[in-house]
Protein backbone atom coordinates (compact mmCIF):
# COMPACT_ATOMS: atom_id res chain seq x y z
CA UNK A 1 0.00 0.00 0.00
CA UNK A 2 1.23 3.51 -0.78
CA UNK A 3 0.11 7.09 -0.30
CA UNK A 4 -0.75 9.04 -3.44
CA UNK A 5 -1.67 12.57 -4.38
CA UNK A 6 -3.83 12.73 -7.50
CA UNK A 7 -4.15 16.15 -9.17
CA UNK A 8 -6.78 16.87 -11.85
CA UNK A 9 -6.67 19.94 -14.07
CA UNK A 10 -9.49 22.06 -15.44
CA UNK A 11 -10.22 19.99 -18.55
CA UNK A 12 -10.42 16.84 -16.40
CA UNK A 13 -13.17 18.39 -14.22
CA UNK A 14 -14.83 20.52 -16.90
CA UNK A 15 -18.37 19.23 -16.20
CA UNK A 16 -20.23 16.77 -13.98
CA UNK A 17 -19.64 13.81 -16.30
CA UNK A 18 -15.89 14.41 -16.16
CA UNK A 19 -16.01 14.87 -12.39
CA UNK A 20 -17.73 11.48 -12.14
CA UNK A 21 -14.95 10.06 -14.34
CA UNK A 22 -12.38 11.53 -11.93
CA UNK A 23 -14.25 9.92 -9.03
CA UNK A 24 -13.85 6.52 -10.72
CA UNK A 25 -10.10 7.12 -11.09
CA UNK A 26 -9.91 7.88 -7.38
CA UNK A 27 -12.05 4.85 -6.46
CA UNK A 28 -9.68 2.60 -8.41
CA UNK A 29 -6.74 3.69 -6.25
CA UNK A 30 -8.74 3.52 -3.00
CA UNK A 31 -9.94 0.00 -3.85
CA UNK A 32 -6.28 -0.97 -4.41
CA UNK A 33 -5.62 -0.02 -0.78
CA UNK A 34 -3.87 3.32 -1.27
CA UNK A 35 -4.27 6.40 0.93
CA UNK A 36 -5.38 9.14 -1.44
CA UNK A 37 -5.44 12.94 -1.41
CA UNK A 38 -6.92 14.62 -4.47
CA UNK A 39 -6.10 18.17 -5.59
CA UNK A 40 -8.44 19.80 -8.10
CA UNK A 41 -8.42 22.86 -10.31
CA UNK A 42 -11.46 24.93 -11.21
CA UNK A 43 -13.61 23.70 -14.10
CA UNK A 44 -12.13 24.60 -17.50
CA UNK A 45 -12.73 28.29 -18.28
CA UNK A 46 -14.13 29.12 -14.84
CA UNK A 47 -11.04 30.95 -13.54
CA UNK A 48 -10.93 33.08 -16.72
CA UNK A 49 -14.58 33.96 -16.17
CA UNK A 50 -13.96 34.93 -12.53
CA UNK A 51 -10.92 37.04 -13.48
CA UNK A 52 -13.01 38.82 -16.13
CA UNK A 53 -15.69 39.58 -13.55
CA UNK A 54 -13.10 41.20 -11.27
CA UNK A 55 -11.79 43.34 -14.13
CA UNK A 56 -15.29 44.33 -15.20
CA UNK A 57 -16.17 45.31 -11.63
CA UNK A 58 -13.12 47.59 -11.46
CA UNK A 59 -9.91 47.82 -13.45
CA UNK A 60 -8.14 48.82 -10.20
CA UNK A 61 -9.58 46.03 -8.04
CA UNK A 62 -8.23 45.08 -4.61
CA UNK A 63 -5.90 42.07 -4.97
CA UNK A 64 -7.21 40.61 -1.70
CA UNK A 65 -10.78 40.61 -3.00
CA UNK A 66 -9.55 39.28 -6.35
CA UNK A 67 -8.16 36.24 -4.52
CA UNK A 68 -11.42 35.78 -2.62
CA UNK A 69 -13.28 35.65 -5.95
CA UNK A 70 -10.99 33.51 -8.08
CA UNK A 71 -10.39 30.92 -5.32
CA UNK A 72 -14.08 30.03 -5.44
CA UNK A 73 -13.66 28.00 -8.65
CA UNK A 74 -11.63 25.30 -6.90
CA UNK A 75 -13.99 25.35 -3.93
CA UNK A 76 -16.89 24.37 -6.19
CA UNK A 77 -14.91 21.56 -7.85
CA UNK A 78 -13.68 20.08 -4.56
CA UNK A 79 -17.19 19.99 -3.13
CA UNK A 80 -18.67 18.39 -6.25
CA UNK A 81 -15.94 15.72 -6.41
CA UNK A 82 -16.45 14.87 -2.71
CA UNK A 83 -20.17 14.41 -3.43
CA UNK A 84 -19.39 12.22 -6.46
CA UNK A 85 -17.03 10.06 -4.38
CA UNK A 86 -19.60 9.68 -1.62
CA UNK A 87 -22.11 8.53 -4.24
CA UNK A 88 -19.65 5.71 -5.10
CA UNK A 89 -19.46 4.68 -1.45
CA UNK A 90 -16.09 6.34 -0.80
CA UNK A 91 -15.51 8.19 2.48
CA UNK A 92 -14.47 11.69 1.36
CA UNK A 93 -14.51 15.32 2.43
CA UNK A 94 -13.52 18.56 0.74
CA UNK A 95 -10.84 20.88 2.11
CA UNK A 96 -10.14 24.50 1.27
CA UNK A 97 -6.60 25.80 1.50
CA UNK A 98 -7.23 27.68 4.75
CA UNK A 99 -8.70 24.60 6.45
CA UNK A 100 -5.62 22.37 6.16
CA UNK A 101 -3.99 25.00 6.50
CA UNK A 102 -1.72 25.84 3.55
CA UNK A 103 0.18 28.86 4.84
CA UNK A 104 1.51 31.24 2.19
CA UNK A 105 3.12 34.62 1.78
CA UNK A 106 0.71 37.54 1.53
CA UNK A 107 1.60 38.36 -2.12
CA UNK A 108 -1.98 38.13 -3.35
CA UNK A 109 -2.47 36.54 -6.80
CA UNK A 110 1.13 35.23 -6.73
CA UNK A 111 1.63 33.87 -3.22
CA UNK A 112 4.28 31.29 -2.36
CA UNK A 113 3.70 28.34 -0.06
CA UNK A 114 5.54 28.68 3.25
CA UNK A 115 4.27 25.68 5.20
CA UNK A 116 1.63 22.94 5.09
CA UNK A 117 0.46 21.04 8.15
CA UNK A 118 -0.48 17.60 6.82
CA UNK A 119 -1.07 15.97 10.23
CA UNK A 120 -4.87 16.09 10.13
CA UNK A 121 -4.98 14.59 6.63
CA UNK A 122 -2.64 11.77 7.69
CA UNK A 123 -4.68 10.98 10.82
CA UNK A 124 -7.86 10.76 8.74
CA UNK A 125 -6.15 8.33 6.36
CA UNK A 126 -5.28 6.15 9.32
CA UNK A 127 -8.47 6.41 11.36
CA UNK A 128 -11.19 6.77 8.72
CA UNK A 129 -9.66 5.77 5.35
CA UNK A 130 -11.01 9.13 4.24
CA UNK A 131 -10.10 10.66 0.87
CA UNK A 132 -9.10 14.31 1.15
CA UNK A 133 -10.39 16.39 -1.78
CA UNK A 134 -8.38 19.61 -1.70
CA UNK A 135 -8.99 22.88 -3.53
CA UNK A 136 -5.76 23.66 -5.38
CA UNK A 137 -4.30 27.07 -6.21
CA UNK A 138 -5.05 28.60 -2.81
CA UNK A 139 -3.90 29.05 0.75
CA UNK A 140 -4.05 31.51 3.62
CA UNK A 141 -1.75 34.31 4.73
CA UNK A 142 -0.85 33.98 8.43
CA UNK A 143 -0.17 37.74 8.53
CA UNK A 144 -3.63 38.80 7.40
CA UNK A 145 -5.75 35.66 7.79
CA UNK A 146 -7.01 36.15 4.23
CA UNK A 147 -7.32 33.73 1.29
CA UNK A 148 -4.40 33.86 -1.13
CA UNK A 149 -3.88 32.32 -4.58
CA UNK A 150 -0.66 30.97 -6.08
CA UNK A 151 -0.88 32.33 -9.64
CA UNK A 152 -2.07 30.62 -12.81
CA UNK A 153 -1.31 26.91 -12.85
CA UNK A 154 -0.89 26.99 -9.07
CA UNK A 155 -2.84 23.77 -8.51
CA UNK A 156 0.19 21.82 -9.77
CA UNK A 157 2.28 23.49 -7.07
CA UNK A 158 -0.41 22.81 -4.45
CA UNK A 159 -0.38 19.12 -5.35
CA UNK A 160 3.39 18.66 -5.12
CA UNK A 161 3.56 20.64 -1.86
CA UNK A 162 0.78 18.57 -0.31
CA UNK A 163 2.47 15.36 -1.49
CA UNK A 164 5.62 16.43 0.38
CA UNK A 165 3.62 17.45 3.48
CA UNK A 166 1.84 14.10 3.81
CA UNK A 167 4.96 12.11 2.82
CA UNK A 168 3.32 10.66 -0.29
CA UNK A 169 5.11 8.08 -2.40
CA UNK A 170 4.24 9.92 -5.62
CA UNK A 171 2.29 12.86 -7.02
CA UNK A 172 0.20 11.97 -10.09
CA UNK A 173 -0.70 14.92 -12.34
CA UNK A 174 -3.69 13.95 -14.48
CA UNK A 175 -4.14 16.16 -17.52
CA UNK A 176 -5.44 16.14 -21.10
CA UNK A 177 -2.19 14.67 -22.47
CA UNK A 178 -0.65 11.29 -21.67
CA UNK A 179 2.78 12.52 -20.64
CA UNK A 180 5.69 14.79 -21.51
CA UNK A 181 6.79 14.76 -25.15
CA UNK A 182 10.10 15.63 -26.78
CA UNK A 183 8.30 18.66 -28.23
CA UNK A 184 4.73 19.72 -29.04
CA UNK A 185 3.20 16.83 -31.09
CA UNK A 186 0.94 19.34 -32.84
CA UNK A 187 4.06 20.89 -34.40
CA UNK A 188 6.10 17.69 -34.81
CA UNK A 189 3.88 14.62 -35.32
CA UNK A 190 6.98 12.43 -34.84
CA UNK A 191 7.47 13.70 -31.27
CA UNK A 192 7.60 10.85 -28.78
CA UNK A 193 6.47 10.51 -25.21
CA UNK A 194 9.26 10.26 -22.65
CA UNK A 195 9.01 7.44 -20.13
CA UNK A 196 11.19 9.37 -17.68
CA UNK A 197 12.69 12.84 -17.52
CA UNK A 198 15.00 14.39 -14.93
CA UNK A 199 13.70 17.24 -12.76
CA UNK A 200 16.35 19.57 -14.15
CA UNK A 201 15.41 18.90 -17.78
CA UNK A 202 11.69 19.23 -17.00
CA UNK A 203 12.34 22.51 -15.21
CA UNK A 204 14.01 23.91 -18.31
CA UNK A 205 11.27 22.60 -20.62
CA UNK A 206 8.55 24.13 -18.43
CA UNK A 207 10.32 27.49 -18.08
CA UNK A 208 11.06 27.72 -21.81
CA UNK A 209 7.51 27.26 -23.06
CA UNK A 210 6.31 23.68 -22.50
CA UNK A 211 2.81 23.97 -21.01
CA UNK A 212 2.53 20.56 -19.29
CA UNK A 213 3.47 21.68 -15.76
CA UNK A 214 3.85 24.93 -13.86
CA UNK A 215 7.54 25.77 -13.31
CA UNK A 216 7.19 26.15 -9.54
CA UNK A 217 5.69 22.68 -9.19
CA UNK A 218 8.77 21.16 -10.85
CA UNK A 219 11.08 23.25 -8.65
CA UNK A 220 9.24 21.99 -5.58
CA UNK A 221 9.38 18.39 -6.78
CA UNK A 222 13.14 18.71 -7.26
CA UNK A 223 13.83 20.31 -3.86
CA UNK A 224 11.57 17.81 -2.05
CA UNK A 225 12.68 14.85 -4.21
CA UNK A 226 9.01 14.09 -4.87
CA UNK A 227 8.45 11.93 -7.99
CA UNK A 228 5.80 13.44 -10.29
CA UNK A 229 3.92 11.25 -12.76
CA UNK A 230 2.19 13.01 -15.67
CA UNK A 231 -0.67 10.94 -17.10
CA UNK A 232 -4.00 11.27 -18.92
CA UNK A 233 -7.33 11.55 -17.09
CA UNK A 234 -9.14 10.46 -20.26
CA UNK A 235 -7.96 6.86 -20.10
CA UNK A 236 -10.88 4.68 -18.98
CA UNK A 237 -10.48 4.23 -15.19
CA UNK A 238 -11.65 0.60 -15.37
CA UNK A 239 -8.93 -0.31 -17.92
CA UNK A 240 -6.02 0.73 -15.71
CA UNK A 241 -4.24 -1.70 -13.41
CA UNK A 242 -3.53 0.29 -10.20
CA UNK A 243 -0.56 -1.99 -9.50
CA UNK A 244 0.88 -1.64 -13.02
CA UNK A 245 2.60 1.21 -14.86
CA UNK A 246 0.13 3.13 -17.04
CA UNK A 247 1.21 5.33 -19.99
CA UNK A 248 2.76 8.54 -18.77
CA UNK A 249 6.01 10.29 -17.88
CA UNK A 250 7.80 10.02 -14.54
CA UNK A 251 9.68 13.16 -13.50
CA UNK A 252 12.41 12.08 -11.12
CA UNK A 253 16.02 12.50 -10.08
CA UNK A 254 18.72 12.10 -12.72
CA UNK A 255 20.09 9.12 -10.80
CA UNK A 256 16.82 7.23 -11.46
CA UNK A 257 17.18 7.44 -15.25
CA UNK A 258 19.02 4.51 -16.77
CA UNK A 259 19.63 5.95 -20.24
CA UNK A 260 20.47 9.63 -20.63
CA UNK A 261 20.19 11.35 -24.03
CA UNK A 262 22.29 14.31 -25.09
CA UNK A 263 19.11 16.25 -25.95
CA UNK A 264 15.90 15.51 -24.04
CA UNK A 265 13.49 17.88 -25.72
CA UNK A 266 12.85 21.11 -27.59
CA UNK A 267 10.63 23.87 -26.23
CA UNK A 268 9.49 27.01 -28.01
CA UNK A 269 7.64 30.20 -27.20
CA UNK A 270 6.09 32.74 -29.53
CA UNK A 271 5.21 35.00 -26.59
CA UNK A 272 8.42 37.01 -26.97
CA UNK A 273 9.40 40.59 -27.79
CA UNK A 274 12.88 41.81 -28.67
CA UNK A 275 14.12 45.23 -27.55
CA UNK A 276 17.41 46.80 -28.67
CA UNK A 277 18.89 49.87 -26.98
CA UNK A 278 21.31 51.40 -29.50
CA UNK A 279 24.55 53.37 -29.10
CA UNK A 280 24.86 53.50 -25.34
CA UNK A 281 28.10 54.81 -23.84
CA UNK A 282 30.16 51.73 -22.91
CA UNK A 283 30.90 52.36 -19.24
CA UNK A 284 30.29 50.68 -15.86
CA UNK A 285 26.69 50.85 -14.65
CA UNK A 286 25.02 51.21 -18.04
CA UNK A 287 23.39 47.74 -17.85
CA UNK A 288 22.05 48.54 -14.39
CA UNK A 289 20.53 51.78 -15.70
CA UNK A 290 18.45 49.65 -18.11
CA UNK A 291 17.60 46.57 -16.10
CA UNK A 292 16.95 48.08 -12.66
CA UNK A 293 13.97 50.16 -13.94
CA UNK A 294 12.64 47.06 -15.73
CA UNK A 295 12.94 45.02 -12.53
CA UNK A 296 11.20 47.78 -10.55
CA UNK A 297 8.35 47.55 -13.08
CA UNK A 298 8.18 43.74 -12.51
CA UNK A 299 9.15 43.06 -16.13
CA UNK A 300 10.98 39.76 -16.52
CA UNK A 301 14.00 39.95 -18.85
CA UNK A 302 15.19 36.74 -20.51
CA UNK A 303 17.84 36.67 -23.27
CA UNK A 304 20.50 39.41 -23.11
CA UNK A 305 23.09 40.11 -25.82
CA UNK A 306 25.59 42.98 -25.81
CA UNK A 307 27.61 44.14 -28.82
CA UNK A 308 30.46 46.64 -28.46
CA UNK A 309 31.20 49.04 -31.34
CA UNK A 310 34.50 48.99 -33.23
CA UNK A 311 35.83 52.07 -31.43
CA UNK A 312 34.90 50.57 -28.06
CA UNK A 313 33.10 53.73 -26.96
CA UNK A 314 29.46 52.68 -27.46
CA UNK A 315 27.52 49.47 -27.21
CA UNK A 316 24.17 48.02 -28.32
CA UNK A 317 22.23 46.00 -25.77
CA UNK A 318 19.49 43.59 -26.95
CA UNK A 319 17.17 41.62 -24.68
CA UNK A 320 13.80 39.86 -24.71
CA UNK A 321 10.72 40.29 -22.55
CA UNK A 322 7.29 38.59 -22.65
CA UNK A 323 5.24 39.97 -25.53
CA UNK A 324 2.56 41.05 -23.04
CA UNK A 325 5.14 43.38 -21.42
CA UNK A 326 6.46 44.83 -24.69
CA UNK A 327 4.68 48.19 -24.47
CA UNK A 328 5.46 48.64 -20.76
CA UNK A 329 9.11 47.76 -21.32
CA UNK A 330 9.46 50.34 -24.11
CA UNK A 331 7.76 52.95 -21.96
CA UNK A 332 10.02 52.14 -18.99
CA UNK A 333 13.20 52.46 -21.11
CA UNK A 334 11.93 55.68 -22.72
CA UNK A 335 11.30 57.26 -19.30
CA UNK A 336 14.86 56.37 -18.26
CA UNK A 337 16.44 57.73 -21.47
CA UNK A 338 18.27 60.61 -19.77
CA UNK A 339 19.82 58.22 -17.25
CA UNK A 340 20.74 55.58 -19.87
CA UNK A 341 21.86 57.96 -22.62
CA UNK A 342 21.01 55.90 -25.69
CA UNK A 343 20.63 57.11 -29.30
CA UNK A 344 17.81 54.86 -30.53
CA UNK A 345 15.32 52.29 -29.23
CA UNK A 346 14.24 49.45 -31.57
CA UNK A 347 11.85 46.59 -30.88
CA UNK A 348 10.02 43.72 -32.56
CA UNK A 349 7.27 41.30 -31.58
CA UNK A 350 7.57 38.94 -34.56
CA UNK A 351 10.17 36.76 -32.81
CA UNK A 352 10.15 33.29 -31.24
CA UNK A 353 12.47 31.56 -28.81
CA UNK A 354 13.59 27.98 -29.49
CA UNK A 355 15.26 26.14 -26.60
CA UNK A 356 17.20 22.87 -26.89
CA UNK A 357 17.43 21.10 -23.53
CA UNK A 358 19.33 18.08 -22.25
CA UNK A 359 21.46 17.12 -19.24
CA UNK A 360 23.71 15.19 -21.62
CA UNK A 361 25.08 18.48 -22.99
CA UNK A 362 27.32 18.68 -19.95
CA UNK A 363 29.59 15.98 -21.37
CA UNK A 364 29.17 16.56 -25.12
CA UNK A 365 30.85 19.32 -27.11
CA UNK A 366 29.50 20.90 -30.29
CA UNK A 367 25.78 20.33 -29.62
CA UNK A 368 24.88 23.98 -30.25
CA UNK A 369 27.17 24.22 -33.30
CA UNK A 370 25.18 21.43 -34.97
CA UNK A 371 22.01 23.49 -34.54
CA UNK A 372 23.58 26.63 -36.01
CA UNK A 373 24.65 24.69 -39.11
CA UNK A 374 21.27 22.94 -39.54
CA UNK A 375 19.30 26.18 -39.25
CA UNK A 376 21.68 27.97 -41.60
CA UNK A 377 21.09 25.25 -44.19
CA UNK A 378 17.33 25.97 -43.93
CA UNK A 379 17.90 29.72 -44.38
CA UNK A 380 16.87 30.56 -40.82
CA UNK A 381 18.61 33.60 -39.34
CA UNK A 382 19.45 33.61 -35.61
CA UNK A 383 18.93 36.99 -33.92
CA UNK A 384 20.31 36.12 -30.47
CA UNK A 385 21.81 33.16 -28.60
CA UNK A 386 22.05 32.33 -24.90
CA UNK A 387 23.56 29.20 -23.37
CA UNK A 388 23.71 27.40 -20.05
CA UNK A 389 25.11 24.06 -18.90
CA UNK A 390 22.12 22.00 -20.09
CA UNK A 391 20.33 24.36 -22.50
CA UNK A 392 20.79 26.82 -25.30
CA UNK A 393 18.14 29.19 -26.64
CA UNK A 394 17.89 30.85 -30.04
CA UNK A 395 15.81 33.87 -31.04
CA UNK A 396 14.46 33.67 -34.60
CA UNK A 397 11.68 35.16 -36.73
CA UNK A 398 8.27 33.78 -35.73
CA UNK A 399 7.52 32.68 -39.30
CA UNK A 400 10.27 30.02 -39.05
CA UNK A 401 9.23 28.56 -35.67
CA UNK A 402 7.72 25.27 -36.86
CA UNK A 403 10.44 24.68 -39.44
CA UNK A 404 13.16 25.29 -36.84
CA UNK A 405 11.55 22.97 -34.27
CA UNK A 406 11.11 20.16 -36.81
CA UNK A 407 14.67 20.60 -38.10
CA UNK A 408 16.23 20.42 -34.63
CA UNK A 409 13.96 17.60 -33.49
CA UNK A 410 15.22 15.45 -36.37
CA UNK A 411 18.82 16.66 -36.01
CA UNK A 412 19.09 15.36 -32.44
CA UNK A 413 17.41 12.00 -33.14
CA UNK A 414 14.22 12.74 -31.22
CA UNK A 415 11.83 11.52 -33.94
CA UNK A 416 9.96 8.31 -33.20
CA UNK A 417 11.72 5.18 -34.43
Amino acid sequence: MSRLVMKFGGTSVANLDRIRNVARHVKREVDAGHDVAVVVSAMAGKTNELVAWCRDASSMHDAREYDAVVASGEQITSGLLAIALQALGIQARSWQGWQIPIRTSDAHASARILEIDGSELISRFTERKEVAVIAGFQGISPQTGRITTLGRGGSDTSAVAIAAAIRADRCDIYTDVDGVYTTDPRVVPKARRLDRIAFEDMLELASQGAKVLQVRSVELGMTQNMPIFVRSSFDAPEDIDPHGTPPGTLICGEEDIMESHVVTGIAFSKDEAQISVRQIEDKPGVAASIFVPLADANINVDMIVQNVSEDGKTTDLTFTVPASDHARARETITRAKDMIGYARLDSATDVAKISVIGSGMRSHAGVAAQAFKALSDKGINIRAITTSEIKFSLLIDTAYTELAVRTLHTLYGLDQT
